[in-house]
């Protein structure tokens, strides 16, 4: 018995199951922070196609979901068939992908492939799809199972070799608008939820081990809603499901999908960044055609349109982007290339400064950031669309570090980078990269 103990030390250790505290397993890291649990990450804050690049996997085809990371794999979505610049291209021969690829080097472990559910369930590659496609919603994995969300295309579970455990519709309705799909799953305590708000303008919860529909909300103010759920632990006992809609926050019960609290608040329209937590404190950013910041009390109960709203103003804002907690303060980037930085208890700006050069990265009909802000070693890694990544000092006095491109790559930087141990990795339309210090 002696002998067999540090054989299966050994196996755990290495085990795909085990958690991490640098793991990133969903949109923005654990619970959406935009930051690792650890806070500990020396990535390197230099980097080009020829410095500190460990390796670059191409992608069949473009996306604008974000990697996650578990253990020694990386998953990513992407699309090909309809959207993608490929020839004979129609809705019928959309395929959405999930690839698994090895962290180490690159190597691309399996690939898998869905279909749309029934001919005319694709939204037209027009208007405002273009500027995301297909493949905007980011996994999610618990260490035992991937899930995808792909709209009207379904929500996929997966298991660590690639085989499809379950398959769930989440309705095939379009917005009025029809810009498609874009919040991504979180898996919290054997649920996978998914806010399906273009598709059936509902949040449902599946069971994560067999798919069965646990249960489901329904809302008309989740229509034009775009952000990811989060969850605030209130205390040892209650957790809350934290849902932005327009003009509307809710605090539901994860397990059951009842509602424990309701806010009104000012953000009307087209919200399309997701609710930020930290402590008792949310911050969320949107609407159309005024855009807002928000702060809101949370583990409130009932109707707490007259209490739980903070601060609401015109400063502390962006369109697309999320923010990031750090130290007392709250980081992020406005949509057209402003570095900000306020307090999250007054809703005052500390700075606001363009950032060099970040207006050249406007691409398509969208502004120069489409991905999100992430923190790491100390740094805001602010990813453009195609001027490169500008690292930002997370210090309440604005320092641009520098700003890294990697050049060849003429696909644009739409996924919010991923951060794990001492790794970065960014992803393009036609590529994704470990960034690591050259050994």
């Amino acid at each position: 018995m002696k002998k067999l103990l540090p054989f299966l030390f050994a196996v755990l250790l290495s085990s795909p199951f085990e958690v991490h505290a640098d793991n990133w397993p969903r949109f923005r890291g654990p619970n959406g922070s935009g930051k690792s649990e650890s806070d500990t990450s020396k990535i390197p804050l230099e980097w080009s196609e020829t410095k500190n690049v460990a390796w670059k996997t191409e992608l069949p085809g473009p996306g604008s979901s974000s990697p996650i990371v578990w253990g020694d794999r990386v998953y990513i979505t992407c699309y090909t068939g309809y959207g993608d610049g490929s020839e004979d291209a129609t809705p019928e021969k959309l395929r959405r992908h999930l690839l698994a690829i090895d962290r180490k080097d690159g190597s691309v472990l399996w690939k898998k492939s869905v279909a749309p559910e029934a001919p005319g369930t694709v939204d037209p590659f027009e208007v405002f799809v273009p500027e995301h496609g297909y493949a905007s919603n980011t996994p999610a994995t618990d260490g035992e199972r991937v899930y995808c969300f792909f709209g009207k295309a379904g929500v996929v579970a997966y298991d660590w070799d690639g085989n499809q455990i379950w398959k769930q519709s989440v309705g095939q309705l379009y917005s009025r608008k029809r810009w498609g799909s874009a919040s991504s799953p979180v898996v919290h305590q054997g649920k996978v939820i998914v806010k399906a708000g273009d598709e059936d303008r509902a949040v449902i919860a599946f069971d994560a081990k067999t798919g069965k529909q646990l249960w489901k909300a329904e809302g008309s103010v989740l229509e034009q809603t775009y952000g990811t759920p989060a969850i605030h632990q209130v205390d040892d006992e209650r957790s809350d499901l934290i849902v932005c809609g327009t003009g509307e926050v809710w605090g539901m019960n994860p397990d059951t999908g009842k509602l424990r609290w309701f806010s009104e608040m000012g953000l009307t329209g087209n919200i399309s960044s997701s609710p930020v937590i930290d402590g008792d404190r949310m911050i969320i950013f949107g609407g159309f055609p005024r855009t807002l910041g928000a702060s809101l009390k949370l583990g409130l109960k009932g109707d707490v349109s007259d209490s739980a709203l903070q601060w609401e103003n015109n400063d502390v804002k962006a369109y697309m982007t999320a923010p990031i907690f750090h130290d007392g303060k709250v980081y992020f980037i406005r949509d057209e290339g402003i570095a900000c930085c306020g307090d999250p208890v007054t809703g005052e700006l500390i700075y606001e400064e363009r950032i060099a050069n970040a207006a050249n990265a406007r691409g398509g009909r969208g502004k120069p950031f489409y991905a999100s802000p992430i923190l790491a070693n100390g740094h805001l890694i602010a990813m453009s669309r195609n001027a490169g990544a500008f690292v930002i000092e997370a210090k309440p006095e604005y320092n641009l570090v520098r700003t890294n491109q990697i050049a060849g790559d003429e696909g644009r930087f739409q996924g919010t980078p991923a951060v794990s141990g001492s790794d970065l990795f960014l992803r393009s339309e036609t590529a994704i990269y470990c960034i690591r210090t050259d050994s």
